[in-house]
């Protein structure tokens, strides 16, 4: 089956209005809402958010039976390329991580009585969520090393342990936890998922950690009146019913893993949004900066900047629109998929520091300030390098996956020259001798 990344003109409409929407509503809006507490943000959003209802964008990551629109992964795609040009762009649209992650799991994992208490608020902007995956003293990319426990004692899961990194949760209103509930069961079937609700006694939010693109000072724990943190959470006896439990026993990294696909995917569209919003800097600055009399356009290196960055984002948009594609017509929530998807996750986030690097330094002393995005989006963008796994990671099962397809061989490598003209001889050297017995050209 042949890849076909084509928009039908219905789609292409909704996008040129995405675009249109994100450039002159969203990021404006973004500009001005610095010093707004949560409940104020919220108020501001209001009227964005209901422009998307009315153009039936809402939710685009899950079904209509869900909530949600129905896109697939290519549509899915091409729309988080516009919405990567601004952080606030997936809040606006209700596919924010990490909600529309948790969505997807709860969609494909939930009971109906889950999905009436957790999904569907979800859905409908009504509720918050985290998902609590990462611990701080294991090696967070061997998720099979998690410790955190959760025991069954009678009609409850008793749960130990300490995550961070669980994004949103001093604020949010409720966790999907990743615990180990069958400790000696093969390493994969060890960790179940457990929504934890905000409240719950035993769940205790340490504090919001400071990373390089949101930098805490001293004495500031919490950022307690809007979203956003990557917070530090301590469980100790925290008692949820049996029921709290998403899927059977032991379907934590299958979950897992239909929450991640979509979502590496989704990710790396943004992050080819940011490419591009950094690449229109630098050429706009290419043409309207002059040096020596010439704009900086006309110098080979600046030339050579531009051409490389704009060969890089082509490739990396189409190995994504690929791993798009494949997903949407192979199925499988991504497993079919795993090493389309691991190619772009560490391949795009790299392309995106290379283009912000070449914007600052064309930008000069100004593209160093806060007077332009471009330095904040390089402090971000260095954390995708980590995020839902790390580049290693990534790096090792497209290895494997490669060389599963290969057969070994004994003895000289397959492509040794004289074993082969040997084995070329023995097969045509029949046509050899007949060539040679033709008479020669008059």
């Amino acid at each position: 089956m042949a890849w076909d990344f084509s928009t039908e003109a219905e789609f292409q409409q909704q996008l040129d209005w995405i675009k249109q929407f994100v450039d002159e509503e969203i990021i404006p809006i973004e500009l001005i809402q610095e010093g707004l507490n949560q409940a104020q943000l919220d108020k501001l959003w209001a009227p964005l958010k209901q422009k998307v209802k009315d153009h039936n964008l809402w939710s685009p990551h899950l079904g209509p039976e869900d909530g949600g629109q129905g896109m697939g992964q290519l549509k899915l795609g091409l729309i988080h390329e516009i919405l990567g040009r601004s952080e606030l762009a997936p809040e606006i649209f209700n596919c924010q991580g990490p909600d529309s992650g948790n969505a997807e799991l709860l969609a494909v994992g939930a009971t109906e009585e889950q999905r009436e208490r957790w999904l569907y608020p979800l859905m409908r902007a009504e509720v918050r969520s985290t998902f609590a995956l990462t611990e701080p003293h294991i090696a967070s990319s061997d998720p099979t090393a998690i410790t955190t426990r959760a025991e069954k004692d009678g009609d409850h899961w008793v749960i130990n342990g300490r995550k961070w990194f669980a994004s949103n949760a001093s604020v949010s209103d409720f966790t999907v936890l990743m615990a180990v509930t069958n400790p000696d069961a093969a390493a994969h079937q060890k960790a179940s998922m457990i929504v934890i609700p905000r409240g719950t006694p035993g769940m205790t939010v340490v504090r919001d950690v400071g990373t390089m693109s949101h930098p805490y000072h001293a004495g500031e724990d919490f950022l307690s009146d809007r979203i956003g943190g990557h917070s530090e959470v301590l469980f100790e006896n925290c008692r949820v019913p049996l029921d709290h439990m998403i899927g059977q026993p032991g379907e934590g990294f299958l979950l897992a893993q239909k929450r991640l696909g979509g979502g590496r995917i989704h990710h790396c569209m943004r992050i080819i949004g940011q490419c591009n919003l950094a690449f229109e800097m630098m050429c706009e600055r290419a043409v309207s900066r002059h040096t020596k009399g010439k704009p900086l356009g006309h110098l080979q290196m600046v030339q050579d900047a531009i051409a490389n960055s704009a060969v890089e984002i082509e490739t990396a948009r189409l190995l994504t629109l690929k791993a798009a594609w494949t997903m949407d017509n192979r199925g499988g929530h991504g497993s079919q998929s795993r090493m389309e998807i691991a190619m772009l996750k560490f391949h795009v986030p790299s392309i995106l520091l290379k283009i912000l690097d070449r914007a600052i330094q064309l930008h000069g002393s100004l593209g160093y300030t806060t007077d332009l995005p471009l330095e904040y989006m390089y402090r971000s963008g260095r954390a995708l390098r980590i995020a839902d796994g790390a580049d290693e990671v990534h790096k090792q099962t497209v290895a494997k996956q490669i060389l599963k397809t290969i057969e070994a061989v004994d003895g000289l490598p397959s492509a040794h020259i004289p074993t082969r003209k040997k084995q070329a001889l023995e097969k045509y050297g029949h046509l050899l001798e007949a060539a040679k017995a033709a008479e020669k050209p008059a």
